[in-house]
Order: structure tokens, then sequence, then C-alpha cells
């Protein structure tokens, strides 16, 4: 008795094919989604290691009895490698008996930059984030090896750690100073950054209280509230 001979089925059926197609249309929209969110993670990536610069400032200050300051580069806006995206900390010197010397400014070591396409936002980053008021000081870095020389915007640790940015001049009131960043991008030509289409969801940040200890937004209203930035 001879057994009916099998042969291989020459090609896929119709439902097999709509399964593919289904399948490849599935991994193509997570994929675009993936892609649409990859600038966030530059953000997400970046605020852990800012807090620990904010950290180390204040230890500084505390552990040498003396001022230390968190800069961030504004000093060349051609300069993409470190225009609005490296920090620095740098702490006033002291002579021989301790006592601070007067704007004389020491780095405390590495620079730490952001990741790509990440950038500090001068326009929601405040001396008094509440009001959403106040810019930040500026100083000029000088005494220091020339990769660093130049111009910082700067938040400051007073000798027993407190953030004096955040400190009224004349009534002594203090109102916590908020840090943001943001992804964007900057075409050819252009001095600042500008965000992306999906901008407003890629900002993060955190505020710094009195006693140095920040607490991150956990939304983007908290720090631009309704609006929808073009330009950090």
């Amino acid at each position: 008795m001879h057994r009916p001979i099998s042969r291989p089925r020459s090609g896929f059926t119709l439902v097999e094919l709509l399964v593919v197609i289904l399948i490849m249309t599935i991994l193509l929209t997570l994929g675009a989604a993936g892609f649409r969110n990859a600038g966030g993670k530059g953000v997400s990536t970046a605020l852990p290691s800012t807090e620990a610069v904010f950290d180390e400032a204040r230890s500084i200050a505390v552990g040498k009895g003396t001022r230390s300051r968190v800069l961030i580069d504004v000093n060349d806006p051609s300069s993409e490698g470190n225009y609005l995206r490296r920090m620095v900390v740098a702490y006033e010197e002291t002579d021989d008996n301790g006592e601070p010397i007067q704007d004389s400014w020491k780095l405390a070591g590495k620079a730490y930059v952001f990741p790509p396409k990440t950038y500090f936002s001068r326009q929601f980053s405040k001396a008094n984030h509440k009001a959403k008021s106040g810019d930040l000081d500026e100083m000029t870095l000088s005494g220091v090896a020339t990769l660093y020389a130049g111009n910082y915007l700067y938040y400051e640790f007073n000798s027993e750690g407190i953030c004096t940015t955040g400190l009224s001049g004349t009534s002594g009131d203090y109102n916590a100073p908020s840090f943001v960043i943001g992804n964007g991008a900057r075409g050819i030509g252009q001095e600042e950054p500008r965000t992306t289409s999906d901008g407003r969801r890629d900002f993060g940040g955190f505020v710094i209280w009195r006693n140095g200890a920040t607490s991150v937004f956990r939304n983007p209203n908290q720090i631009i509230g309704g609006e929808s930035p073009s330009t950090f």
C-alpha cells in the first residue's frame, strides 16, 4: 500500500501573511514611539548626576569652611560641547589662617557635561522658582586653566551649607531656586538651543532648598506651567 507523498507548501496562506503584517506594524509603531521619547532619556539621565554635583558643592563648602558654587557654562555660544551643557564646582580659596580669599576661586574637580542634546534652561531656571522670577547671578572665572576660564551662571552655598542663591538680601527670607534642563537642538548658525517638537515634555529639574536638599519635579507643569517653550 502506497503512502501519500507529503509535499512542502509552496507559500504562506492569506491568514499567515496578515499576521506577519500585523506584527510588523506593531513593531514599527513601538519603534517610532521610542524615537519620539529618546530625547527625554538625556534629561532623566542627567538629573541624578546634577543633583550629585550640588551635593558635592555643599559638602565642599561645609568641609572647607568657605563658599562654593555650582557653575553652568555660558561663555561661548559657538562651543557646542560646553555652552549650557558643562557644569563644574568651584570654591573660594582660604589663606593660612583659614580665612576666605575674596573672589579667588579654585576648581574642585572635573567638569560634568550633559548628555547629547541636553541643555541648561536659562529661561526656566530661576532664583525664585515659586514666583518664577529672578535671573541667576553670573561670574567670570579666572586664574584657572584656559579650558575652564570664562563666564558662568552659578548657584552658591555658604560655609554652613545654606544655598544663598535663594536668600533675600533684605528680609533674610528663603525662596527656593530652580535648576531646569531640557532636550533640544542647535541648528547651523543658531546660538541658543531650541526645543524639539515634543519639547514641552522633555524638560526636567529640581528646586534647591535652604539646607541644600533637592526635590525633583514630577510634572512639566511644575517647571514651565502652561507654556509651550520654543527656546531655552
